[in-house]
């Protein structure tokens, strides 16, 4: 492309005579990029960023990855976490005990509420979750052997009804057979703590207490359900646990996040391509308005592009001209959709924390959305992906209009001037 195109071209561009309404067409082809563009960089980034918080909170929660026995227990556990921490990828190992209970609060009339309960080690779930990080009452520490006290989910004390320093029933799906008859096996524990997970489900179903008073209430003696993981690279979870129990031999099952949260993440993901897809069609109705823009250009420019042959110009010099101008209209309309993208997603947990004090409604109820935030993460690949995509759609449109002018022929353009 020569100079002369490219000074014709933009000139076409920002014209600032002729047909005002060609210009005001070609604006809103540039704002429709725009909007198209900002709105899939502001969709994905919220998209990534709800997959990297949901994960974040789930392995604050959980471990990389367990292993189990074939009856749901394991005999002799500190030979396999002694040597899971032997393997060099895994960081830390922790036993537990997970079972099935229902929770009542200690008074008259006290509500009540099913929850999956961890027996666990203080000291060594640290080193392998951040529940202690998350504890808003009370102290995680402060669950000991024979102490009988539980930490709950903050929606779970809620519903309950109760606070540190109160005391809840446990009731356990397993019966004691008395002189009395079949009675159901029960406990009070004493409320010493209170975590807020950040999601709602394990901040309603879960609760914690002290791997030994666990093991005592459901009778398990010296065994336990598992040993859970914490390894150097989260995304090889799955194949390090395996590498260890094949170290023991075999009997035990290997479970990992990925597995365990697999249907989650796939819905995430597919959800990005959905909306990928269908956020694409206002990019490309957008872009394809360039054709129409181009066309009323070429008719408006007939004179102007039969003077430019009649001089000396070639088709391909026409070609060119228009060329420029479809595509200028593609280059400012995607570097204005990333920026505007770019600067929502970067600011758009405090936009909505605006709309919903302004509207006094709640967008994001974590009941329904897992979490009550909507955060977002722009990453640099998937704006690559959507600035090429839609530059891509806009050359795509200027090609036929640019061809029509190119064919013009300069006795028949200028026949009635």
């Amino acid at each position: 492309m020569s100079a002369y195109e490219f000074f014709i071209g933009r000139r076409y561009l920002r014209s600032a005579r002729g047909n005002r309404f060609v210009s005001f067409i070609s604006m809103i082809s540039m704002a429709g990029i725009a909007l198209g563009v900002a709105v899939l960089i502001v969709v994905l980034s919220v998209m990534n960023g709800f997959e990297h918080e949901l994960r974040d909170r789930i392995l604050s929660m959980t471990s990389h990855a367990t292993i189990t026995g074939f009856n749901g227990r394991v005999t002799d556990w500190r030979a396999v976490a002694e040597r899971a921490r032997g393997n060099s990828e895994v960081v830390a190992a922790a036993p537990y005990v997970e079972g099935q209970a229902m929770l009542i609060a200690n008074r008259a009339g006290g509500a009540s509420s099913a929850s999956q309960v961890y027996g666990v080690l203080p000291d060594d779930e640290r080193k392998v979750s951040r529940l202690h990080e998350h504890v808003k009452a009370g102290s995680f520490d402060s669950l000991r052997a024979g102490g009988y006290g539980i930490v709950l989910g903050i929606e779970l004390a809620k519903k309950l009804g109760v606070a540190v320093g109160d005391s809840v029933v446990m009731i356990i799906p397993q019966a004691t057979v008395t002189i009395a008859g079949v009675t159901p096996r029960l406990r009070s524990f004493k409320v010493v703590g209170i975590f807020q997970a950040g999601m709602y489900e394990y901040d309603l179903h879960i609760a914690y207490i002290h791997m030994q008073d666990a093991t005592r209430l459901y009778r398990m003696g010296d065994e336990i359900s598992g040993v859970r993981l914490q390894v150097r690279d989260l995304f090889r979870a799955s194949q390090v646990a395996r590498d260890v129990t094949s170290e023991l031999q075999g009997g035990y099952l290997v479970d990992d996040w990925t597995h365990r949260e697999q249907n989650r993440f796939r819905s995430i993901a597919l959800a990005k391509r959905m909306l990928f897809f269908i956020v694409l069609l206002v990019i490309g109705v957008a872009a394809f308005n360039i054709v129409s823009t181009l066309v009323m250009v070429v008719k408006d420019k007939q004179s102007d592009i039969a003077i430019l042959r009649t001089l000396g110009a070639k088709p391909s010099s026409v070609l060119a001209i228009f060329v420029t101008q479809g595509t200028g209209i593609g280059v400012i309309g995607t570097l204005a959709g990333v920026a505007l993208g770019a600067l929502l997603s970067a600011n758009l947990e405090s936009l909505i924390h605006l709309l919903e004090r302004i509207l006094n409604i709640q967008f994001m109820d974590a009941k329904v959305y897992l979490m009550s935030d909507l955060p977002a993460i722009v990453r640099w690949s998937d704006v690559f992906i959507i600035s090429a995509t839609a530059f891509g759609l806009c050359c795509l449109s200027t090609l036929y209009p640019a061809w029509r002018a190119a064919r013009t022929q300069p006795a028949q353009a200028l026949r009635h001037d």
